[in-house]
């Protein structure tokens, strides 16, 4: 296993960017990825619109390693699952693209990736095969979601985007 996070880092906040609020989409206000109710939640106060704003990539990293990418077990993944499990994380919850993953290894689909999961991944994983099922999932996922006509899109290509990523991750 290959710790990717800095790279998987890099990535994420190019997918992420800047601040955002669009009115239809549930998360509701963000900047750099992170909504405010998760900012908020992390650092234990309520902010404003404009001290949301204000936060920068580093502010956002902890937030990112502790609440996704360890959730999700990333470092003790393959190279290249590691990438797939924790954007699809980020963009639609840890327990979202933790049940992909145990369903992709034929793991009890419980959304918390634990020892009987990882001893799967171990025994069964093959890395761009995993790979390509968690984007096919994912892929349905985006597709049911009533948001789509408006975020369609932009979803598919982050996908495919993160589908090439992850498959040139696994093949180092």
């Amino acid at each position: 296993m290959q710790i990717n996070f800095p790279q998987c880092m890099t990535w994420l906040l190019q997918h992420e960017g800047g601040f955002s609020n669009h009115p239809r989409d549930p998360g509701g206000a963000t900047m750099h990825g992170v909504t405010k109710r998760t900012f908020e939640d992390y650092i234990g106060f309520a902010v404003t619109i404009d001290e949301l704003k204000a936060i920068t990539q580093e502010d956002v990293e902890p937030i990112y390693k502790s609440r996704y990418w360890n959730k999700c077990q990333a470092d003790s993944l393959p190279s290249g699952v590691d990438w797939m499990v924790f954007d699809w994380a980020v963009n639609s919850g840890p327990r979202r693209a933790s049940q992909a993953l145990q369903r992709a290894v034929g793991s009890r689909a419980d959304g918390v990736i634990g020892p009987n999961t990882l001893d799967a991944v171990a025994r069964r994983c093959n890395g761009l095969e995993t790979i390509g099922k968690i984007h096919a999932e994912r892929d349905n996922f985006y597709r049911s979601l009533p948001t789509f006509d408006v975020f369609g899109r932009g979803w598919l290509r982050r996908a495919e985007e993160t589908l090439e990523q992850a498959s040139n991750l696994a093949h180092r």
